[in-house]
């Protein structure tokens, strides 16, 4: 079969041939016919893969306290080949998958070969996913709809974390796939939106979903846009959507909300 995969120490994306996994206990077999991009996740996991050395640590202070850690107790050399090792082997990418299922594992009910289901498999010809990362798609929805599936699952996790009522008026901020995704549906909860983000294409798209929009780098102010949108009393909510490094996002929610308002980052 054939699989996208990442070389996180060159950076490489390739597409391989690998041997076609075997359904086990608890999973499902997957023949895909559909695989979504994740632009954000996989284009920051591709940067992070071309990055040197010294990026590579700034990026992750965590797993550098780690191998300060694995030195003090294993030694450098040992350390070295250890990292060298786990940046060797390669990273599947995707995790928005779309297929027939082929076989089912042992302890699985509810699947049966034949089904359509979504899953979180990876971008390869087959996937083994189990069964509680899978469900069946209905009739009336295509292949390339359901492969949205997982990636709303993120934007709807933090609507629910954010809990938001009929009426309610809350911000997205970064209109990219998710927040867009985001931004539907709380209009489809009944709330009022506004999106928030740099890029005029991503707006006018929040714009035809029933959203009222502000773009920050034509010189609209955030924090006042917001208190607009809520006639003064500040917003309900605000849901962080925005990949960025800056803490922006986060300073201008706690300003944008009325008291006892909700911040979720997403």
């Amino acid at each position: 079969m054939k699989q996208v995969v990442q070389n996180m120490a060159s950076g490489e994306t390739s597409l391989i041939n690998a041997p076609a996994p075997t359904v086990r206990s608890g999973s499902l077999q997957i023949n895909t016919t559909n695989t979504l991009i994740s632009a954000g996740t996989e284009r920051m996991l591709v940067g992070f893969g071309r990055a040197n050395w010294l990026e590579k640590a700034r990026q992750q202070p965590d797993k550098v306290r780690m191998v300060l850690q694995k030195v003090q107790t294993d030694g450098l050399a040992t350390t070295v080949d250890a990292v060298r090792s786990k940046l060797a082997q390669p990273l599947p990418l995707g995790y928005c998958n779309v297929g027939v299922v082929a076989s089912v594992g042992n302890h699985v009910s509810g699947f049966k070969p034949g089904d359509r289901v979504v899953s979180n498999g990876p971008h390869a010809d087959v996937v083994i996913v189990p069964k509680n990362l899978c469900a069946v798609i209905p009739d009336s929805v295509s292949d390339e709809a359901a492969s949205f599936t997982v990636l709303a699952s993120i934007g709807l996790q933090g609507i629910r974390l954010a809990q938001p009522t009929l009426g309610e008026a809350f911000v997205v901020t970064g209109v990219g796939l998710i927040g867009l995704m985001t931004v539907q549906l709380l209009r489809a909860q009944g709330c009022r939106v506004l999106a928030i983000d740099f890029d005029e294409q991503k707006l006018a798209l929040a714009r035809s979903y029933g959203a009222e929009t502000c773009n920050p780098g034509k010189g609209e102010d955030a924090v006042v846009a917001s208190m607009i949108f809520s006639r003064s009393r500040g917003v309900d909510g605000v849901i962080i959507t925005a990949s960025t490094k800056s803490s922006d996002p986060v300073t201008q929610a706690a300003h944008m909300c009325r008291k006892r308002g909700r911040i979720v980052l997403v």
